[in-house]
């Protein structure tokens, strides 16, 4: 497939965006809130009250006093090029968007919806407070979630008729906040730390009685009966990262909280998902459904111990059908699993949560240059004992491409020998050497910050940066780790130069955990990014996994041995959000497909979706 037809066609879709309507283009990548806080560890002693509800409504209204009093909210600036990253409002309802088709939708297009999931924040954007404790803010990474869905149906004639809607996930705090009809939860991400710790308490405290719904996670250091005095919360449930089908149903997730399962003709939010209560923690954003078996495999972290979980689900998504704490002595943010036919992949990378280093005066979520890095490689149904350990270089990569088994020792004699004979797993995943989560220390300039990263590390004439630029840049390359798993060797390399960052990688799902000939990601138009100091993506890229291209630029050093990459651009100031690969029926290629994403041009400020 050329670089010119990795959108096959294009269907303009467009909705003149109003001050408070459709911005497909607000970046959400599919990472997220990420984080659910240390609510257990400040949970230990809260404040603990048995009132009659007189008394009780009084604490209330005292309490709601005092923070109002203490606590002032502030929203987080955008600047004029952020514009497109504010929060949209809900249409209430589907609209016909059939009449602004451009071009020609094709035959073999499978009917289906297209639903994108990203933040949304509640009440303007995101806000800051500031109090005696210091300050406060929410992590860019936060916000409601909200689904924009694209409908793509046939009508009694076989003409197309598309329909787009939008509207929130419903998250416990969601509803709470919204009753109330004003900012209500404090920050508790990023800031001072006094201001953090006096957040999470405040937001958290709870009362003795038997209303509230609070995770089983929650549950452990509490009695068993509970209700909220304020939220009962520390933090607010975003669920607003990624989208996925399981068993027959769709669940909104981020790695804060449990999924929440949604109607997805109506995109009604119909409550958590705890797999019939086998699993009490949040998933990673993007779990991986298991080559032959169809079962589910995800992990949830905490910052408390166990600090993080894995799990397998059955292909029905009714039963757990397995669960082990991998015994971590820290607590990653790990935002993606990988699967083989055999194995669990596990990316155990320096960003990490520590509730030690907040009451120290640090930060809750910190990337350590310094750390160590290492992928894990489980058997399926393994415990932590039976997990084998891979040090790599520190890193930072949040998204996996594929993972699969490679390699050959001793005669072929059957498949079930030919897959045992493999001695390798081979991850290949988006990576940098710096990390945009959670974002500056605080004091630092955000925008400056950000900005400074986001520059190209390709000067105008060519050369390339020196590993000292580079390290300190957000740029993202095509990665690739083999670990063998009879000797216990690692060898990484880049797949992919320094002309184009990309992230957000996709490949034909019919693949996951086996091996695969092509991939596509989002590629970043960096100066436009550096411009607005936020990640934007002017561009698809077409990966071709088996055909090693050597680099051949007097300029490049050290020269790399990387794959054949084939772009597709944009047009100026034209940015794309939520790319997915939509396999053809009955394809006989691995890339027999589309592409689908939402794209918007920031001249005209219109939507559209573009396959």
């Amino acid at each position: 497939m050329a670089a010119s037809s990795l959108m096959a066609f294009q269907v303009n879709c467009s909705v003149q965006r109003s001050s408070d309507l459709l911005s497909s283009d607000h970046f959400k990548p599919n990472l997220s809130s990420a984080v659910k806080p240390f609510g257990k560890d400040l949970q230990q002693s809260p404040l603990r009250v048995d009132f009659p509800d007189v008394i009780k409504n009084a604490c209330v209204n005292i309490l709601d006093t005092f923070v109002n009093l203490v606590f002032q909210f502030e929203d987080q600036p955008l600047l004029p090029p952020q514009r497109n990253f504010g929060p949209v409002g809900e249409l209430g309802r589907a609209i016909n968007i059939s009449d602004n088709i451009e071009g020609q939708i094709p035959e073999d297009f499978p009917e289906g919806v297209y639903i994108r999931n990203g933040s949304n924040p509640l009440f303007g954007g995101l806000k800051s407070t500031k109090s005696v404790f210091g300050r406060s803010s929410h992590a860019w990474i936060e916000g409601e979630g909200m689904l924009h869905a694209v409908y793509f149906n046939k009508d009694s004639d076989g003409m197309w008729a598309v329909r787009y809607n939008n509207r929130y996930v419903e998250t416990e705090t969601y509803k709470l906040e919204k009753q109330r009809n004003k900012p209500s939860f404090l920050p508790a991400i990023e800031g001072n730390s006094l201001a953090i710790l006096s957040a999470h308490l405040l937001n958290m405290m709870v009362e003795n009685s038997a209303d509230n719904k609070l995770t089983s996670s929650d549950r452990r250091c509490f009695s068993t009966e509970i209700s909220q005095l304020r939220f009962g919360k520390a933090n607010k449930l975003f669920s607003n990262t990624n989208i996925l089908e399981h068993g027959g149903r769709f669940y909104s997730i981020a790695e804060n909280y449990l999924p929440q399962e949604v109607d997805i003709f109506t995109l009604e939010t119909l409550g958590d998902w705890n797999v019939n209560g086998g699993w009490n923690r949040p998933f990673t954003s993007h779990p991986k459904r298991a080559p032959e078996t169809a079962e589910l495999v995800t992990v949830g972290v905490d910052a408390v111990k166990p600090f993080m979980e894995l799990g397998v689900i059955s292909a029905d998504g009714n039963e757990l059908v397995h669960k082990a704490d991998l015994n971590l002595d820290r607590c990653p943010l790990c935002h993606e699993i990988g699967v083989t036919q055999r194995y669990n992949v596990i990316m155990d990378f320096p960003t990490t949560i520590d509730i030690n280093r907040l009451i120290r005066g640090g930060t809750l979520i910190k990337y350590n240059k310094g750390g160590y890095a290492r992928i894990g490689v489980m058997p399926r149904y393994g415990d932590a004992s039976s997990v084998r350990w891979f040090y790599v270089e520190p890193n930072s990569a949040l998204h996996i491409l594929n993972c699969f088994e490679d390699g050959h020792e001793g005669p072929i004699l059957n498949n079930v020998n030919r897959l045992s004979n493999r001695t390798q797993v081979v991850v290949w995943s988006c990576r940098s050497l710096e990390s945009i989560i959670p974002g500056p220390d605080y004091g630092l300039h955000k925008y400056e910050w950000f900005s400074e990263r986001l520059k190209p590390i390709r000067s105008s004439d060519g050369s390339v940066a020196t590993s000292t630029e580079e390290e300190t840049s957000f740029f993202s390359r095509v990665y690739e780790w083999r670990l063998n798993m009879k000797t216990g060797e690692v060898k990484e390399r880049n797949l992919t130069g320094t002309e184009y960052s990309m992230d957000f990688p996709m490949i034909n799902g019919n693949f996951t955990g086996l091996k695969n000939k092509f991939g596509y990601t989002q590629v970043a138009d960096l100066p436009a990014s550096s411009t607005s100091g936020m990640p934007k993506f002017g561009g698809l890229a077409k990966l071709y996994l088996d055909e090693p291209v050597a680099a051949v630029s007097s300029k490049e050093e050290p020269s790399e041995d990387t794959i054949k990459v084939k772009y597709h651009k944009f047009g100026e100031n034209i940015f794309c959000s939520g790319a997915a690969f939509v396999p053809k029926e009955n394809g006989f290629e691995e890339d027999d497909g589309w592409i689908i994403t939402f794209v918007h041009d920031e001249s005209t400020d219109i939507s559209q979706v573009c396959e």
